[in-house]
């Protein structure tokens, strides 16, 4: 009689845990068509661009949404498919953390530093809103 008395307690705390979204799977980004993000506070951002550094350009910061996210690092560039080889191209990759209820935009411009005058040969803008 006892255990049965425990199960519907347990059973209900389960079914609550279940209904909650799990803030700890981290929210892939990879291209503009999976803005805008949406996150729970203390989830993960992870922003994975194409990028090839051999060419001079470089994916530049001009907005984090400092106010709702919280760099987790630099920039990780990364060569998967053709390791080895000079000059491919590969993926940059930034991890941050939601660090606050709100919203903010992540905008980055791929281009080089040298050249601020000339316009940026891709944007990324990413609208991010953390619950």
């Amino acid at each position: 009689m006892t255990a049965a008395r425990l199960l519907l307690p347990l059973g209900m705390a389960l079914l609550a845990a279940c209904a909650q979204t799990p803030s700890n799977v981290a929210v892939q980004v990879d291209k503009q068509s999976d803005c805008p993000a949406k996150l729970h506070v203390g989830q993960q951002l992870i922003v994975s661009l194409s990028s090839n550094p051999t060419t001079g350009f470089r994916w530049q910061s001009k907005d984090a949404a400092s106010g709702v996210l919280r760099s987790l690092g630099p920039e990780v560039y990364s060569n998967p498919e053709d390791a080895g080889i000079v000059g491919s191209a590969g993926v940059s990759t930034w991890r941050y953390q939601a660090s606050a209820a709100g919203s903010g935009k992540l905008l980055m411009t791929y281009q080089r530093p040298w050249e601020p005058e000339v316009a940026p040969a891709e944007t990324f803008d990413c609208s991010i809103t953390v619950k």
